[in-house]
């Protein structure tokens, strides 16, 4: 302790002490922030934009957690030094967090439940989902809320403590599926052979499709024709643009071989 005039002293420790302990959590910061910045790291090419930045998100979530106990700690361990009761303050602080706790549970939990998100990768921007019968893209994935857009532009933000029973279409390949009804009075063997020859030309040569153009056969003998099933694997949501070229194709192949494709017809009978 030193004195400096008659009623001023000034205790080194009261000096001393915050000095290091403020330096010992800089220290111990940098050095869990540097561990963490190292450890491994994924290929870019090995994941999608949005996968890479939720790793940065999750690494920059645990940074930010561990520099709050950091920061909490050193406050506490300076405040013992000055021979304040560090006890009753986390007592008082326990006591408080229950009060904050009861009043903003419902962030919470939407807190809570974003972290998990973004952790275990249940989607991520850029993914079609389907939620509460709503279906759309994944536009933005905060820790609280998540905004999904549909095809007609209609965005629906849900918080994230909502988000459960998620259906995912991203994580795999979409099936593109086509049933195209043919009229009886044709050969099944002629048909087959029309699709086998279309999809013979097609395979490769139609955007976002994974694997060749299969042609299943009978799926169906329906009242007025016989339905033909084609299908092909193609890239995550894309199914629907597949499934209208295909169409279109099948239609256009069917014209030039004369093969007739039914529609409902209505006989009109005049009565004398």
């Amino acid at each position: 302790m030193i004195k400096l005039f008659d009623s001023v002293t000034i205790n080194l420790n009261h000096i001393v002490y915050p000095i290091i302990y403020i330096l010992m959590g800089v220290v111990i910061y940098n050095i869990i922030k540097n561990i963490i910045s190292k450890l491994p790291r994924f290929s870019k090419k090995a994941l999608k934009p949005a996968q890479a930045q939720r790793v940065k998100t999750i690494r920059l979530l645990i940074l930010n957690i561990i520099k709050y106990i950091i920061v909490i700690l050193v406050v506490l361990a300076i405040l013992s030094v000055f021979g304040i009761n560090v006890k009753s303050i986390l007592a008082g602080l326990g006591i408080g967090t229950a009060i904050i706790g009861l009043a903003f549970q419902d962030m919470a939990k939407d807190l809570i439940a974003g972290i998990g998100i973004i952790t275990e990768g249940t989607y991520d921007v850029g993914d079609t989902i389907e939620v509460e019968g709503f279906m759309g893209e994944v536009i933005a994935l905060g820790l609280k809320t998540t905004q999904i857009r549909n095809y007609k532009g209609a965005v629906k933000i849900i918080s994230n403590r909502y988000m459960d029973n998620i259906i995912n279409y991203s994580l795999n390949n979409s099936l593109a599926q086509v049933d195209v009804s043919v009229a009886y009075e044709h050969n099944s063997k002629e048909v087959e052979e029309v699709l086998n020859q279309l999809i013979k030309d097609l395979n490769g040569k139609i955007e976002f499709t994974k694997k060749d153009i299969e042609v299943w056969g009978v799926e169906d003998l329906a009242d007025s024709s016989v339905v033909y099933r084609v299908v092909v694997e193609c890239e995550p949501t894309k199914n629907f643009i597949v499934q209208r070229k295909l169409r279109k194709e099948i239609k256009d192949a069917f014209d030039k071989a004369k093969i007739k494709i039914p529609y409902n017809q209505i006989e009109v009978h005049n009565g004398k």
